[in-house]
């Protein structure tokens, strides 16, 4: 062990933890604390019957905000998740735009709650100076109905019915979407989306990395609501009363689509919105051409980068963007090095921390295995004497709701 400790003294990613933890520099500030399935969790419930699976679903997810956090595809997060990023993905023959894991809820599964996704975490050191991910997302419609139903056909004893069963990836007509998150110093983050395209022909992906604010001003706590506005072609300008600013470089200057984190009340429950500007604009806008749907001043909390790629058979395309506490110039000038740089650390790292005794074969596995439990890190924010009052079952405060959610 003392061996061990004197090799790995040296290396650039475990000086970061030792600043981490010895002199306070946030290299941890930002990092994969956001889930990928929020909705029907119990902190989202608030029924009357503790029945979180029905009153918050999977189809109701893209139009209704959060109350206690949020989720996305690779995303990312401060310690707090007040600012958000991830990946959202449009084939353009899905219904809906590909935001977050799509899965089973206990009563449709035939064995119980059960995710119907491709997903995999490559890479990470302990600081997020590094993180790779991949998703695979098929070009032919996603098969949601046929997941639902043919599962809930199914009894216990039959074998489940997976995403690849549907025949929905035959042909290898899917893309291979890998993010990577290369840290320039603790809060200056360079965000690299690469997009292969598996199939035998040419295929149109619409990439639209997402940043926005979690709500946190809907429910009686905040009166400083936060902003996202447009601050230059590709560049939004982030300002958060507790964060502090930050700004989102976006290469190639694509169309940047603003609205607010708010709930569709007209959509969910037949009530008419505040704003015409809400949580689900960006579905509207792409797979009904709605225009209206996003505002034309560029302003909100919640933005997205569309992305139009044409990704040729075999071939791959690349989105870059960048996010740091201040408007860079050239904020892509050394972009790749980088990256390079970061992998490298990576490597450095994993390569004095491995057992020696274990095969090639072994070490890769070794190092995803490991970057599985560091991506699988989740804020998880749950005030809970808050939690029952609003759901006015306090034991010490009032009688709970008949029929709700036991807390003992």
């Amino acid at each position: 062990m003392a061996t061990i400790a004197s090799n790995i003294v040296d290396v650039t990613e475990q000086k970061r933890l030792n600043e981490a933890r010895e002199k306070g520099i946030p290299w941890k500030k930002w990092g994969p604390y956001l889930s990928e399935r929020q909705w029907g969790t119990v902190r989202e419930d608030y029924s009357e019957n503790g029945d979180a699976w029905n009153y918050f679903t999977h189809d109701h997810a893209r139009s209704r905000a959060y109350r206690w956090g949020e989720d996305g595809l690779a995303g990312l997060s401060d310690e707090k998740q007040r600012l958000c990023f991830a990946l959202t993905l449009w084939n353009e023959r899905d219904p809906i735009l590909k935001e977050r894991l799509f899965g089973l809820t206990n009563g449709e599964g035939n064995h119980g709650e059960d995710v119907k996704e491709y997903y995999f975490y490559l890479d990470s050191t302990p600081t997020h100076s590094y993180m790779k991910y991949l998703y695979k997302y098929p070009q032919r419609e996603y098969p949601y109905p046929d997941l639902v139903e043919t599962n809930r056909r199914r009894s216990r004893e039959e074998f489940e019915y997976e995403l690849l069963d549907t025949g929905v990836f035959n042909d290898d007509r899917y893309f291979d979407v890998f993010v990577e998150y290369a840290k320039e110093s603790p809060e200056d983050i360079l965000i690299r989306i690469t997009v292969h395209n598996r199939g035998p022909e040419a295929a149109r992906l619409r990439v639209l990395p997402t940043l926005w604010f979690r709500n946190t001003w809907s429910w009686g706590e905040e009166h400083q609501k936060p902003s996202l506005r447009e601050v230059g072609p590709g560049a939004i300008w982030a300002t958060h009363h507790e964060l502090g600013d930050y700004c989102l470089h976006c290469d190639g200057a694509p169309e940047l689509l603003f609205t607010e984190n708010e709930s569709n009340a007209q959509r969910l429950w037949g009530q008419p919105n505040a704003s015409p500007y809400v949580k689900d604009a960006f579905h509207q806008y792409l797979t009904a051409k709605h225009r209206e749907s996003v505002n034309p001043a560029k302003v909100g909390t919640k933005v997205a980068a569309n992305y139009v790629l044409d990704v040729p058979a075999g071939g791959s395309q690349t989105v870059r963007l960048r996010l740091a506490p201040a408007k860079i110039d050239n904020a892509f000038g050394a972009f790749e090095r980088i990256i390079d740089s970061r992998i490298a650390d990576a490597d450095e790292f994993y390569e004095r921390i491995t057992p020696n005794s274990l095969s090639e074969d072994e070490r890769r596995v070794h190092r995803q295995a490991l970057a599985g439990l560091l991506w699988s890190k989740q804020y998880y924010y749950f005030d809970l004497d808050q939690w029952l009052v609003e759901h006015k079952s306090h034991p010490l405060m009032e009688s709970p709701i008949h029929g709700g959610r036991h807390t003992e």
